[in-house]
């Protein structure tokens, strides 16, 4: 067999980079700070992994770097409304699930979302189907429907 061919161990094992967005990186106040907080945290861990010479670890605190450096870079902070009439980017809704439970969320952006916390992504399915609805408004559901019962800011 052709040595040309086999990989040696050559000591790079870069991690694979994060994959970029192809959505608008809206991001709320809270998550702009949130991005700069990540940059500073990495920046200092990328110093840590220096002096301590932990190659693979610095690998992959650079990697996280670059993406959290194009995220900081590409990101459109969108001002809150004060008194929303439709469900815009930043404000919170409530709604009767399908089921009748009441639940609360936040259109943020995609690396604000967390959806345990009430925290949806600007990109995803269901705040896409809401953004721009009015209290009162219907969108389906499943089988069934979602009602928005009230926005705030």
């Amino acid at each position: 067999m052709n040595r040309a061919f086999v990989r040696e161990g050559d000591g790079d094992d870069a991690p694979p980079e994060r994959t970029l967005s192809a959505h608008p990186n809206f991001v709320t106040p809270r998550g702009l700070a949130q991005l700069e907080s990540q940059l500073r945290q990495l920046e200092r861990e990328r110093s840590g992994a220096r002096a301590s010479g932990e190659r693979a670890r610095l690998a992959e605190v650079e990697r996280d770097l670059r993406y959290y450096a194009a995220r900081r870079a590409s990101a459109q902070l969108v001002p809150t409304q004060l008194q929303p009439v439709q469900l815009r980017f930043g404000s919170l809704a409530r709604v009767r699930m399908p089921d009748g439970a009441e639940r609360s969320f936040r259109i943020v952006g995609e690396d604000e979302a967390e959806p345990a916390a009430g925290l949806i992504s600007h990109a995803s399915p269901l705040a896409r189907a809401l953004l721009g609805r009015a209290v009162g408004d219907r969108v389906a559901l499943g089988e069934g429907e979602l009602e928005l019962l009230a926005l705030e800011a």
